[in-house]
């Protein structure tokens, strides 16, 4: 190993990794050092269940905000698969059980559920309406986000044009998502459906003033213009493995089962020492990517880490691995469509509300609302054929209103009270049993993994359990400094974050990865 380098980039995480294949492809030398024995981050597929031949991500699920741009750039061998339902969520109205169905692949289908809901057939329009917002909004700013940082003024002038353009900036930008919501949707339902797309991951709520709601909602509706989330063919872990290869064939070293000791970056070459296989070891680059938070990198910096209350993290996964599909409650709909897509449980607009207050006040909700996703039934390629013949699934649950300070006294017995809770949440749904469902391992036990705020800070280095790493932002610069820059910076010279905390970071997208890459050719003066 040489120990002089153009850069070196601390974590192996998707973006990291993107970054690498960037910066090797334009002829520098790179060095990415990994802190886990396996590269990919949270991206990475693993068996979480040993006794079962089946890889899952434990972290990060679909992919919407990957650009076609890195893809090609990159010459990557990814297959995003489109789930043939967006959302099932169920419900019950006077004694009956029925289910909102929105369609990926049938308009009609999507009309004539929303029709049964409502009882009117200008739902549908509503919702249509609604989605024109985001349809805009992604259409005028989706390529700015592998460009330099625009500022705010530029890009509200590209929202001038029409009385359409006009209310979208107004609706997600400028006032709080919860505005927009009731004045576009009448349905309680309808309206809880569309705004989780402002909650997951983080803490919030319609009417939040800080405007994280609006914020974490574009970048699950901006993505590739669509705001499509796809399945990846051989799962996630497939995805990270493309990024490996791309870094690894333009010549990045890539190096696992390291634990950082210190980092010095008072002058122009930059040092770092770590342990490794090898014992201790000290290199010098240029420059440093960071592919962790503010809260880590603060642990090797002189700089303290002062967080803003939104960065706390609000969630709560559960990994399964089921025998069989559950049957619905619902029961003119299959399972296999009702969970294609993202069944969606107590989320309805009031009941997020209060469950919002009552995570606020220091206690678990008494309905915890979750989304959940079956990806084996739109790619079954991370189980072995073995478990396909047999019928068996895996799911994933992702849990809303979960702040990091519910689970901060008490982690390991708060986790098996929200697991609990979550679970019969689902249950009031279905004609059996989850758990009855579930996989049982050769000791016995259940093929169930639950993952709170804490843990993720503990195994990830997530601040709180933030997924987002820090708050998301705004896809323009508010900061006149920040305007023309890629985003990446961390106050310190030629030390620049490449993951989820650099400005437009977030979710399984590759852009901070280009963007640091970007910024370190223009300080170079290759861009």
């Amino acid at each position: 190993m040489s120990h002089s380098y153009d850069v070196v980039i601390l974590g192996a995480g998707h973006n990291g990794l993107v970054a690498a294949a960037y910066l090797a492809r334009a002829g520098l030398r790179v060095l990415v050092l990994e802190k886990n024995d396996y590269l990919g981050g949270a991206t990475a597929s693993q068996r979480v269940f040993p006794d079962y031949d089946a890889r899952l991500s434990r972290y990060a699920y679909l992919v919407s905000l990957l650009p076609e741009k890195i893809i090609r750039d990159l010459d990557l061998h990814i297959d995003l698969r489109r789930r043939a339902t967006g959302s099932f969520t169920p419900y019950e109205r006077d004694g009956r059980h029925d289910g909102l169905l929105l369609s990926n692949v049938s308009p009609e289908a999507s009309r004539r559920s929303l029709t049964d809901l409502t009882g009117s057939a200008a739902a549908y329009d509503q919702l249509q309406r609604f989605y024109d917002l985001a349809r805009v909004f992604a259409e005028q700013t989706w390529d700015t986000l592998l460009e330099p940082l625009p500022s705010r003024a530029v890009v509200q002038r590209r929202f001038e044009q029409d009385d359409l353009h006009r209310e979208a900036w107004r609706s997600l930008v400028e006032e709080p998502l919860g505005v927009a919501i009731e004045r576009h949707l009448d349905d309680d339902l309808l309206r809880g459906v569309v705004f989780t797309d402002g909650k997951i991951g983080v803490f919030t709520h319609p009417h939040d003033p800080s405007l994280l709601q609006n914020r974490c909602f574009l970048y699950h509706l901006i993505g590739n213009r669509t705001g499509e989330w796809k399945v990846p063919a051989g799962g996630m872990g497939h995805v990270a493995g493309e990024f490996e290869r791309a870094a690894r064939a333009a010549g990045a070293e890539l190096r696992s089962d390291i634990t950082l000791a210190a980092l010095d970056v008072s002058g122009a070459r930059k040092s770092v020492q770590f342990t490794g296989p090898a014992g201790r070891e000290t290199v010098e680059a240029d420059f440093v990517l960071v592919n962790f938070g503010p809260n880590v990198l603060a642990k090797y910096l002189p700089r303290p880490f002062i967080p803003d209350p939104t960065d706390e993290g609000s969630v709560f996964k559960i990994n399964m691995l089921l025998r069989r599909l559950p049957r619905l409650k619902a029961s003119h709909y299959p399972a296999s469509e009702a969970f294609c897509g993202t069944f969606h449980c107590d989320e309805g607009y009031e009941e997020m509300k209060l469950s919002h207050a009552q995570a606020a006040a220091g206690r678990l909700p008494d309905r915890v609302p979750c989304e959940v996703y079956c990806h084996t039934l739109t790619d079954g390629s991370i189980l072995s054929r073995e478990l396909i013949e047999q019928g068996y699934h895996t799911m994933t649950l992702f849990g809303l209103d979960t702040p990091w300070s519910l689970f901060e006294r008490d982690n390991t017995a708060q986790r098996v009270r929200a697991q609990r809770k979550f679970l019969a949440g689902m249950n009031r749904w279905l004609e059996e049993p989850l758990e009855e469902c579930l996989a049982v391992a050769a000791d016995g036990s259940l093929c169930i993994e639950s993952k709170t705020p804490e843990d993720l800070d503990a195994s990830l280095g997530l601040y709180h359990g933030n997924i987002f790493q820090t708050a998301l932002t705004f896809p323009f610069a508010d900061e006149p400094e920040l305007v023309g820059t890629w985003g990446v910076g961390t106050g310190f010279e030629r030390v620049y974050f490449c993951g989820s905390a650099a400005q437009r970071g977030g979710a399984v997208s590759g852009v901070p990865g280009h963007n640091a890459a970007r910024q370190v050719l223009a300080d170079l003066g290759r861009a």
